[in-house]
């Protein structure tokens, strides 16, 4: 994977056809509602997420509230998708996400050694010192080649990493209804 100019979009500001964002890859750093579908009806989606540079996994939440059982199911509903496009031809990234200690003895199966990966420091609900720990379990577990990182880097944070500053929500949609009407 050519790791030069990353650029990302929401999954949520995906579009089929889209000719003007094919060169981005297709992140899913948004709240689980809106990308739950994709798990249940993944051939509904192909198409469209198919037609960008490459798609990291879905980020399914990976909570300390949640039991671990539910927990393992995230990281295998993730990790599932990702199989699933890659099948289809797809370049996948996988998107890496922890909560505790007890949540790294599977959080980083599934994930081929030395592989690109992504993260989110964004909108981080453990804090800077739990997002560390675990970040250093993942860089000990799979020791990736880089880190698309989603969100300003931690101070602290080793490795290539590649960061990717958040999409402001509010000025996105401000923006949308003067581009769909420039567009007609």
């Amino acid at each position: 994977m050519d790791l030069g100019n990353i650029g990302l979009i929401a999954c949520t500001n995906t579009v089929f056809p889209d000719d003007e964002n094919f060169d981005l890859g297709v992140h899913f750093f948004v709240d689980d509602f809106r990308f739950l579908d994709i798990y249940d009806h993944p051939e509904k989606t192909l198409a469209k997420f198919k037609q960008y540079r490459f798609c990291c996994t879905p980020d399914c939440s990976v909570y300390g509230e949640m039991s671990p059982w539910r927990q393992m199911e995230s990281v295998a509903h993730s990790r599932w998708i990702g199989a699933f496009w890659q099948s289809n031809g797809m370049i996948v990234v996988p998107t890496v996400s922890w909560d505790s200690y007890a949540s790294f003895e599977f959080c980083f199966d599934g994930i081929e050694d030395g592989s690109v990966v992504a993260v989110a420091t964004y909108g981080c609900r453990q804090g800077r010192a739990g997002f560390l720990r675990g970040y250093s379990a993942m860089l000990d577990h799979i020791r990736p080649e880089a880190v698309i990182c989603y969100g300003q880097p931690f101070p602290g944070m080793p490795g290539r990493i590649i960061a990717i500053p958040p999409q402001n929500p509010r000025e996105l949609h401000r923006e949308l209804p003067v581009l769909k009407r420039a567009k007609h």
